[in-house]
Parts: C-alpha cells; structure tokens; sequence
C-alpha cells in the first residue's frame, strides 16, 4: 500500500507541476528549456610563469585586460561572466551554440591583443544557481573539460556538440577522453569556424 500511495502521490505532484507550469507558459511567465545552458571555463596558458617572470603587476595587468576584452564577447552572445579566477573565467550561457561561437571568439581576440594564448572547455547540462554561482555536475566537467584543452583550442562535450549542430562551427572528435576526477571517458570534440 505504501507503494501505491507513494505512485500515487508522484502522479498527483507530477500533474499539478504540469497544470502549473502550462498556465505559466500561456500567461508569458515561463518559458521550459529547449536546450541545457552550457558553462564555460576560459584560462590562459603560462599565467603562472609570466607571474614569476615579470611579477605580479604585470599579471594583475593580463588579468585586467583579459576581463574587458572576454566580457563584452560574452554579453553580445547572451553570456555571463560567474567567477573570475584571476588568469580565467566562468561563463553561463542560456544556449551551448552561443557558448561555442563566444569561445571561439574570445579564443582568437585573446590571441590578437598579445595575451598568452587561451584555451577553452565548455559542457552542456543542468546546473544549481545559488549565491550567484553556479554548481554540479555540469560545471565540473567544463573545467575538467577547459583544463585538457590546448592553448588555442576550445574543447566541447558531446551534449554541447548535440545543442550546437548544424550552426556556423564544425566540430571534429579527438576520441574517448579520461578526465582528471571524471569515473568515465568522455567524448570530446574541438571546434572551429566553418571556412
């Protein structure tokens, strides 16, 4: 009987969500996620030995330039900047074709103003919001995911290949990867402009 009634309750709370939820939906209060949002890690390459070598002014300086110049990128492609982490940053971005196409820029901008090159790591999935920060699953894979990629490079997921395709970027696999933490190999792909 606890059984039956613990089904039963489920369907009576999963009815009463929906009923909810339509009506919110038909008044323009709510709209249900066609596509997971994607986080992002961007963190640029030898920050730590340019801090040795040329001291921590100098790396305060990288810092401060980096910030303005992946901001405004992020924002034009509906992203938001989460935590900066002094030689990188965390993105939230509603939609993972925007997150690619922002990486990809942010990668090449970085490139073209004398920074040391940048990398990136992004992954597609539910997340927690709270204190103005973002958590779970999803965001550790992105930084596991940002972490294995190469100076240039933007590393994507397979669910953010899955919410991204068919737009302006092609995506090419590298194969199974092992990530530091992750119990599982995970698909990656690196991405790159259409020519």
């Amino acid at each position: 009987m606890a059984i039956y009634h613990g089904q039963q309750e489920h369907a009576w709370t999963q009815g009463f969500v929906g009923l909810v939820e339509g009506a919110l939906e038909r008044a323009g209060l709510y709209r249900r996620l066609e596509r997971p949002p994607a986080v992002c890690f961007l963190d640029i390459t030898g920050y730590t030995r340019l801090t040795e070598e040329r001291g921590d002014q100098a790396a305060a300086q990288v810092a401060t330039r980096l910030a303005t110049l992946v901001r405004r990128l992020a924002q034009e492609h509906g992203g938001t900047p989460v935590k900066w982490l002094g030689d990188g940053v965390m993105f939230h971005f509603r939609e993972p074709a925007s997150a690619v196409l922002a990486a990809l820029e942010m990668v090449e901008v970085v490139g073209r103003h004398g920074l040391p090159p940048a990398h990136m790591g992004i992954h597609a999935g539910p997340v927690v919001f709270q204190d103005g920060d973002y958590f779970g699953r999803t965001v550790n894979l992105a930084a596991r995911i940002g972490e294995y990629a190469r100076p240039g490079e933007v590393l994507v997921s397979q669910a953010v290949v899955d919410a991204a395709e068919g737009g302006s970027v092609t995506f090419t696999e590298i194969g199974p990867v092992e990530l530091k933490g992750v119990p599982a190999a995970l698909r990656l792909d690196t991405a790159r402009r259409n020519a």
